[in-house]
């Protein structure tokens, strides 16, 4: 499997660095680049190249079958961006936003060859499509064909809908609150946060008002953050806080 990519992909070497987990380093990088590739909405173009154009839950469910993937097996046995592609074309059938073999390819390759022109349609294609799609199985049957997964991204839009409504209109208008939301939650995706959506949500719309220093206030007898979530507790949210802080603090060491 890692041989097939090979004729295609120029990869980064990952883990030649110094560091004291290069998996985790790994794993980073590799879903940094299922982000960039993915890009947002549509088959667009940008200064950078050609991006995928998943939507937002689509991109979540790739990482997150990667992050799974890489729970059961190790980085040493199977090629980490050839499992990347696999979850990305796994995540588009998932979610219902199709994608075909060939834009994957020619987008993944151009990111990791910039410059390059797209493949053509010889023996190097053909051996990295069927790699990708027996990579496919193998992940379905790693994760049991447990590949549907419940984000936080709706439990975060009913969160902001509900705290808007608390807070002053003014305030809110002036303040990136939803902004700075989404951004995070985008960015925990680079690593793999085992918590309840529910509980991601309310940590990172915590997190996001701590930044941006706007107090909310309660309903008399319960926090801000209990009133949306009454199983959440105070350490809950600080141990998804700590963990986003350590992916940023990943992002520092991988740029």
């Amino acid at each position: 499997m890692e041989s097939c990519v090979g004729l295609a992909l120029k990869k980064p070497r990952l883990d030649a660095e110094p560091g004291p987990d290069p998996d985790t380093r790994t794993h980073f990088r590799v879903c940094r680049f299922i982000m960039e590739t993915v890009g947002n909405k549509q088959l667009y173009q940008t200064c950078e190249g050609v991006k995928l154009g998943m939507c937002s839950e689509p991109l979540a469910t790739a990482c997150t079958v990667y992050h799974r993937f890489f729970q059961c097996c190790s980085t040493r046995v199977f090629e980490p961006y050839l499992v990347a592609m696999a979850a990305i074309y796994l995540a588009g059938k998932v979610e219902e936003q199709h994608l075909r073999t060939r834009d994957i390819i020619n987008v993944c390759h151009r990111y990791l060859n910039p410059g390059s022109d797209p493949l053509e349609l010889d023996s190097r294609f053909w051996d990295l499509r069927d790699s990708i799609v027996q990579c496919e199985l193998l992940v379905l049957r790693v994760l049991n064909f447990q590949v549907s997964f419940q984000h936080p991204h709706k439990y975060l839009l009913h969160y902001l809908l509900s705290l808007k409504a608390l807070m002053n209109r003014h305030a809110w208008d002036r303040t990136p609150i939803a902004v700075t939301t989404w951004a995070l939650l985008r960015d925990s995706y680079h690593g793999s946060l085992c918590h309840p959506p529910q509980h991601v949500a309310v940590a990172i719309l915590y997190l996001a008002l701590q930044t941006l220093g706007v107090e909310v206030p309660g309903d008399g007898e319960r926090e801000w953050w209990q009133v949306l979530s009454d199983d959440i507790t105070k350490p809950a949210i600080d141990d998804i806080i700590v963990e986003l802080i350590q992916i940023y603090n990943m992002d520092a060491k991988c740029t």
